[in-house]
Order: C-alpha cells, then sequence, then structure tokens
C-alpha cells in the first residue's frame, strides 16, 4: 500500500518540482526591474483566484480589523520576498540564489528560538550547522567570482528572513480563512505595496516588451500549479514530506539554467550546494521523525 501511495504521490510532486524550478528561469529571461517583476506576479496570481474568491466570498466577512492589519503585514513581507529574491537573480546564478533558499526551514527553526524560546537537539543543530557552512562555502565561491554575485547570495539570504516573517505573520490567519481567501487577500496586499514602492523609486509601471509581459504572467500561472498541488497533496502525505520537496527546487533550477540558460558552477560552489542540501535534507528528516509541539513556523515550502 505504502508502494503505491509512493508511486501517485510521485509524478505530481514532479511537476510541482519542475513548475517551481522555472521561476528562476523566468525571471532571468526578463529585463524589467525586480519589483516590477514580482507586482505582476502578484496581481496576476490575484486575478487567477478571483473565481474561488468569489465562490467562497462570504467568508470575507470574517474579516476584521485586527485580520486585515495582520494580512496587509503578511503581505508585506511576501512583497519583500519576492524583490529580495528576483534581485538576487540579476546579480548572481540560478544555483546559487535558490540553494541559499532552501535555508528557509533552518531559518524558521532559528526564529522560533529567538521570538518563542523553543528549545532544539544538538542533532538538529548539527545539520543546521552542515547547511550553514554549505551556504558560506558558496558565498565564498561566488565572493572569488565577482562582488556583484555576493551581493546577489546576500539579497537572496534577506529574502529567506522575509518569507519566514510573512510565515510568521500569516500563521494563525490562514488558520481563519480558506487558502483561497487568505491568499488572495495576501497576493493583493503585496501588490498595493509593490505598487506604492515603485511610485515611490520612480520605476515605470508600463512600457514593457510583450516579452516581458508574458513572463509576468508565466510568473503567477507556473509556480500557483506547484503550490496548489502540494496543497492537493497534503491531503494524503504530512507537511514535512512536501517539505522535501523544497531540494528539489535547487537541483531542478540548476538543472534548467545549464541546459537553457548557460550557467556554469565551480567545484567549490557545487560542494557548497551539496553542504546545504544535506544539511537541510537531514534537519527535515530529524523533524519529521521527531515533530515538534509547538511549531513556530509551517516548514512548507512557500512557492518563490
Amino acid at each position: 500500500m505504502a508502494q503505491e501511495q509512493s508511486k501517485s504521490i510521485g509524478l505530481p510532486l514532479t511537476v510541482s518540482i519542475i513548475a517551481i524550478s522555472f521561476s528562476s528561469i523566468f525571471v532571468k529571461w526578463s529585463d524589467a526591474p525586480a519589483s516590477i517583476m514580482a507586482m505582476y506576479r502578484m496581481f496576476f496570481a490575484s486575478l487567477l483566484l478571483t473565481p474561488m474568491v468569489w465562490k467562497n466570498r462570504q467568508e470575507l466577512q470574517k474579516i476584521n480589523k485586527k485580520t486585515a492589519l495582520f494580512l496587509f503585514f503578511s503581505g508585506l513581507f511576501l512583497a519583500f520576498h519576492f524583490v529580495l529574491w528576483f534581485g538576487s537573480l540579476k546579480f548572481t546564478t540560478v544555483a546559487s540564489s535558490t540553494i541559499i533558499l532552501a535555508l528557509q526551514p533552518i531559518i524558521s527553526l532559528i526564529g522560533g528560538f529567538f521570538l518563542f524560546k523553543e528549545r532544539t537537539t544538538s542533532s538538529a543543530l548539527m545539520t543546521m550547522g552542515i547547511a550553514i557552512i554549505g551556504a558560506m562555502m558558496i558565498g565564498w565561491g561566488d565572493f572569488g567570482l565577482s562582488r556583484n554575485a555576493m551581493i546577489g547570495d546576500l539579497l537572496s539570504f534577506f529574502s529567506v528572513i522575509a518569507v519566514v516573517g510573512y510565515l510568521l505573520i500569516g500563521q494563525t490567519i490562514v488558520k481563519q480563512l480558506s487558502h483561497w481567501i487568505y491568499s488572495f487577500c495576501v497576493f493583493s496586499c503585496a501588490t498595493i505595496v509593490l505598487v506604492i514602492f515603485n511610485f515611490a523609486t520612480n520605476v515605470k509601471l508600463t512600457g514593457y516588451s510583450s516579452k516581458d509581459w508574458g513572463i509576468f504572467l508565466l510568473l503567477a500561472i507556473v509556480p500557483t500549479i506547484s503550490h496548489v498541488i502540494n496543497n492537493w497533496l497534503m491531503n494524503y502525505v504530512n507537511a514535512t514530506t512536501i517539505s522535501m520537496s523544497i531540494l528539489g527546487e535547487p537541483v531542478g533550477s540548476t538543472i534548467l539554467a545549464f541546459f537553457i540558460l548557460g550557467e556554469r558552477l565551480s567545484v567549490w560552489q557545487m560542494a557548497g550546494g551539496v553542504f546545504v542540501l544535506i544539511g537541510v535534507f537531514l534537519f527535515l528528516t530529524h523533524k519529521q521523525k521527531k515533530p515538534s509541539v509547538h511549531e513556530p513556523f509551517p516548514i512548507e515550502k512557500t512557492a518563490p
């Protein structure tokens, strides 16, 4: 029975990983500013959710002033996440940027320690150390390539902190609303924040090529496919199992970048990437064996 279930979830999980792996490729293809790509991704994603929101519109009455405030700040952090991550891809390689994103579960645990005083085990700390050493190796390798590559690594790391903030704020609100309503409200708030940001920084909202507009739409559609598949799989497997797919994105993105963009990696970067993936894999496996009673953040991956 377990083998049949493994086969049944294998295909959708593979499709999910491939879909999310294309996000970084789309960003690399576009010449538009990171804040514009982030804004239109959120805007088009909001539009795509409109039919489901209309179907569940009675839930909108559950949103009071306090909930609305939390939704706004959740959208604010999500906007920061996309601007920082898309920006990182302007400076560094797909491999370096996406591998650093894989540190999300570990940053979540660190945030839980400082904010909720949650304890962890020595074995978890050891796996975290392995992953962090790997991230440092990637940064060192990129520093040897160029200063811009190092800046890209830092932006990717800050984008992880932003997405953890998004999860922290949203972890209680998402329990009060359906996924469709919650996602629509957060995406809409992120869109508003990004519109204000682009106006304030004098970034033009229109005048982009048809290629860029196509990429904006693809950024909204393709990663959303991954998000929907993962939510569907939650009916059959636990969140930690889904979280393992976070290890598939850097691998998938790196392979796509190699064949589509012609990107190459140094031996030092590849070694650092292996350390990160091994560290995160062991960390998630440890979390699955010994689940925390008070999980500070969802370890479930947010689609980039």
